[in-house]
């Protein structure tokens, strides 16, 4: 029987086999696409992925993905890209992050920053990744087309051109996206609000596959960034680079229903240039967006749902992919745990106790964003060369840079989670940082991420605390008068609970963490803190 079936080979469903791979737990991934797709997606891999990645040995390859090193990373907003530039948010390239991180203070909070690569980069390389491990078993092609749940086991029948098979796994995750089959056959559905009626991404959209050989060089020479937009009276569009050389991917909801054709698209782009530039599309899609919607629940018994299957996001911000991948390191150790028999009864259902909530938020933060966009003046006047049109591009151009530092500072939705009243979570009466849009307050409240470190020690300076924790869970022992906790080990030995016991004399370490003992669970979050020994821990943090 197989201990996990994955359903669904996106960027969610891969990280959780290879987070599941990481803990010994065997996986078989099922995907009815024989190959994945070539058309971009969402190029935002905010500071909590990079981490997840960091975790797998995956960060430096993703970042030598995307654009060049010295491409700049900037939000620019412009009317016409020949014409006025309204705003620019600068934004740093992907060598000078890595430069800025080797400056970093010790207690600097991303030892990760956001990187910008496109997800159909990033999936391959999941892929191959994955390809090397041998507790993954990839079943492309594979599609679900039947799921049954029995007292051991959940049948899934599959199909791949003229053969059925039924595989039996011990539990299975949806991963398979906003169309989920997986949740289809629960019986789940969303709730939240759906679309927003404005024509600035909202009501029915576009996205699109385009190559543009010479923007840059006649149009945009000099002001490359990540994100272009155009911002007429006429029409809005996002031109995002890919390879940042002559592929964008195309965001706008300015082609009428039913009239999107490659003709169409390549016509908006050419009059957002306002220039006659070859323009070529390589594919376009329709989708809706300004969703907020949130699973009715994240499972039933031995199935359970991540990822877009679980929520759906409107795009501003880059929530949603991030969200999924979140919620699957939290999933993975949970499964783990009942696969190799350390977790208790109670545990798996942590995973919506604690990630609904978040998605809640992270929506909701999105559908926010989404709306202030939607909110900004766009005046006939707006590209005039006149005291008003002047005007009323100074006006635009500030509601859209203040638009664009709300998507950039949001470190509290990125590193901020918090799972508050879980019952797995050891409370000790301390009082968590308030929930915040744009930042992150590093706290060992038990909850929380933990907060991270730059050592200098025997590994070298600038190691990253992280990098110390095991794939289980990992005891601090901070400062030079933490007690042992022989009892602790012992007795994670005898349930067979991994654990990894870390000793940091480093004052600062003792500093930023306030206790002599802090447990910190494997998907990086506190669950326990105190300056001796606690009796009966390990049953509450496993789920008994």
């Amino acid at each position: 029987m197989i201990p996990v079936a994955v359903v669904g080979a996106g960027p969610v469903g891969l990280l959780l086999a290879l987070s599941l791979d990481r803990l010994g737990v065997p996986t078989v991934v099922l995907d009815g696409e024989r190959t994945q797709p070539a058309q971009p997606r969402g190029s935002t891999h905010n500071a909590r992925t990079m981490e997840h990645y960091r975790a797998l040995g995956l960060a430096a390859q993703v970042r030598g993905l995307g654009l060049p090193w010295d491409h700049p990373t900037d939000i620019a907003f412009f009317t016409r890209y020949s014409g006025h530039e309204l705003a620019r948010l600068p934004r740093p390239s992907a060598g000078q992050v890595l430069r800025d991180r080797a400056a970093a203070d010790r207690v600097d909070q991303t030892p990760e920053p956001m990187h910008r690569a496109n997800q159909m980069y990033v999936e391959r390389l999941l892929l191959d990744h994955a390809r090397t491990r041998p507790n993954i078993g990839l079943r492309l092609g594979w599609r679900v087309v039947g799921l049954a749940e029995r007292s051991d086991h959940v049948a899934l029948t599959c199909e791949c051109a003229d053969v059925t098979r039924v595989l039996r796994a011990a539990h299975v995750v949806g991963c398979d996206g906003g169309r989920s089959f997986v949740r289809r056959v629960l019986g789940i559905g969303y709730a939240g609000p759906g679309s927003v009626d404005q024509d600035v991404l909202g009501r029915e959209a576009t996205a699109a596959h385009l190559r543009i050989p010479r923007l840059y060089r006649d149009c945009l020479a000099g002001r490359r960034a990540w994100s272009h937009w155009s911002v007429t009276a006429e029409f809005a569009l996002n031109l995002i680079a890919v390879n940042g050389v002559d592929e964008f991917f195309l965001l706008t909801s300015s082609l009428r229903p039913g009239r999107v054709d490659d003709d169409a698209i390549a016509g908006l782009v050419r009059r957002a240039i306002g220039a006659p530039l070859p323009v070529r599309v390589l594919g376009h899609r329709r989708w809706t967006p300004g969703a907020a919607l949130v699973a009715e629940r994240f499972g039933e018994g031995r199935v359970l749902l991540a990822g877009d299957a679980a929520h759906l996001f409107t795009p501003n911000g880059g929530f949603g992919m991030n969200t999924g991948i979140d919620d699957v390191v939290n999933l993975a150790w949970k499964l783990a745990a009942a696969v190799q028999g350390w977790g208790g009864a109670r545990l798996l259902d942590t995973y919506e106790l604690e990630r609904r909530p978040v998605a809640l938020r992270n929506t909701r933060a999105a559908r926010e964003l989404n709306l202030g966009l939607g909110a900004v003046d766009r005046p006939a006047d707006l590209e005039a060369d006149t005291p008003g049109g002047r005007a009323a591009r100074a006006k635009a151009g500030a509601e859209l840079a203040e638009y664009g530092r709300r998507t950039l500072d949001t470190s509290g939705v990125q590193l901020g989670a918090r799972y508050d009243g879980s019952p797995i979570v050891v409370a000790d009466g301390g009082t968590p940082p308030a929930d915040d849009f744009t930042r992150y307050t590093p706290t060992s409240v038990p909850g929380g991420r933990a907060p991270h470190l730059w050592l200098d020690d025997f590994h070298g300076p600038h190691s990253s605390l992280y990098d110390r924790f095991g794939a289980g869970f990992t005891l601090l022992r901070l400062g030079g008068r933490a007690p042992h906790a022989n009892a602790l080990r012992a007795e994670a030995a005898a349930r067979g609970i991994p654990l990894t016991v870390l000793t940091l004399p480093d004052p600062v370490a003792r500093d930023l963490y306030e206790r002599d003992l802090v447990l910190v669970r494997p998907d990086q979050h506190v669950a326990w803190r105190g300056n001796r020994e606690p009796e009966a821990l390990w049953p509450v943090v496993t789920g008994h």
